[in-house]
């Protein structure tokens, strides 16, 4: 099995200089690329100069994150895929554990390592911590990770696990389900578009897993840092995922419920002062209203399983029953 290692950088001289040398020694086992989204810093002279081992692609635009990889990815023929940002630091021994769970589970499509930390090695790091699950109504939580909360690594989730969706910070897939998925979805630009990528896999019957004996670290925030832009995305994607991907009949229900709770999103945003954050959900709705049937046009001939979610509400769980770690959830019995 061919492994490629893909690295989507945008003007990140710096975190390529910092992060590639132990890429480049601890994945004797893979190929490595780093796809350029055109741009406008040093870091393709850098490439050349100090990684020329390091394979080039280069974007003539920014395309974001989906419009990046998709264009990239065209031209790489590996079997397996791991999609890295340029801020993990990765570990000694981290690919075998995946590269032999791919070799031994030939209905898994998609794997993630348990990504953790890098400025606080102990804990669990936001963008994925050791596998992601949406809830009815679409909003994301992680082993380990339940909005703002983040637990530490004892341990606890070691074990390889069937999970929802693998964090786009470090995604393994088989090249040959990426090009059957017709890749990301170029609407999204960034954020979430691994959450829509994974629930269409999971339409079609490949499972998504974490493998726990497999760490890496990631800086994070290097992208795009907390801001109203990122709030932009997030809740518009989240909408457009719902219109693609939920059962026709639970459609409108959850559709309207998902508005509600970003509603009272807002609200909590303006009671806060952050009136540009809530102004950015309204921008999200605005947004989600005008790609209303572009969004429908896009849903699959398949029928969408109806066993998406891991649990009703998520937001009801940590806001008012004050469940911050995965291991206190109360799961749906479906």
């Amino acid at each position: 099995m061919t492994v490629a290692l893909v690295v989507l950088n945008w003007n990140g001289k710096e975190i390529l200089e910092r992060f590639l040398p132990e890429m480049l020694q601890y994945s004797k086992e893979a190929t490595i690329y780093v796809i350029d989204n055109n741009s406008s810093d040093d870091s393709i002279d850098l490439l050349a100069t100090k990684f020329p081992d390091i394979k080039r692609i280069i974007n003539k635009e920014n395309l974001g994150y989906a419009g990046g990889y998709n264009a990239g990815l065209k031209n790489i023929k590996e079997d397996l895929i791991c999609l890295i940002n340029n801020d993990i630091r990765v570990t000694k021994n981290w690919l075998p554990p995946i590269i032999n769970f791919f070799k031994n589970n030939s209905n898994t499509g998609i794997v993630q390592p348990h990504i953790l930390d890098e400025k606080e090695p102990s804990l669990f790091e936001y963008a994925g911590a050791a596998g992601g699950y949406i809830d009815r109504f679409g909003y994301p939580f992680c082993r380990g990770r339940i909005f703002d909360q983040i637990e530490q690594d004892e341990g606890q989730y070691n074990e390889n696990q069937n999970i929802f969706w693998a964090s786009g910070a470090c995604l393994f897939i088989r090249n040959t389900l990426f090009q059957e998925l017709d890749g990301f979805d170029e609407d999204f630009f960034m954020h979430q578009e691994e959450i829509d990528l994974c629930w269409r896999a999971n339409n079609i019957g490949s499972e998504v897993f974490c493998v726990g004996d497999s760490k890496v670290y990631h800086l994070g925030g290097t992208s795009l840092p907390e801001s109203p832009l990122k709030v932009f995305y997030n809740y518009r994607n989240s909408t457009y995922m719902l219109l693609k991907n939920v059962p026709a009949f639970q459609l409108p229900f959850i559709l309207c419920c998902r508005l509600l709770l970003d509603g009272v999103a807002g609200v909590r945003f303006l009671l806060k002062g952050e009136l540009r954050n809530c102004l950015s959900i309204l921008k999200a709705h605005v947004y989600m209203y005008y790609n209303f049937f572009k969004m429908l046009g896009k849903r699959s001939n398949k029928k969408p399983k109806n066993t998406y979610f891991k649990l009703n509400s998520i937001v009801f769980q940590y806001f008012i029953l004050k469940n911050s770690k995965f291991f206190n959830l109360r799961f749906s019995k479906s």
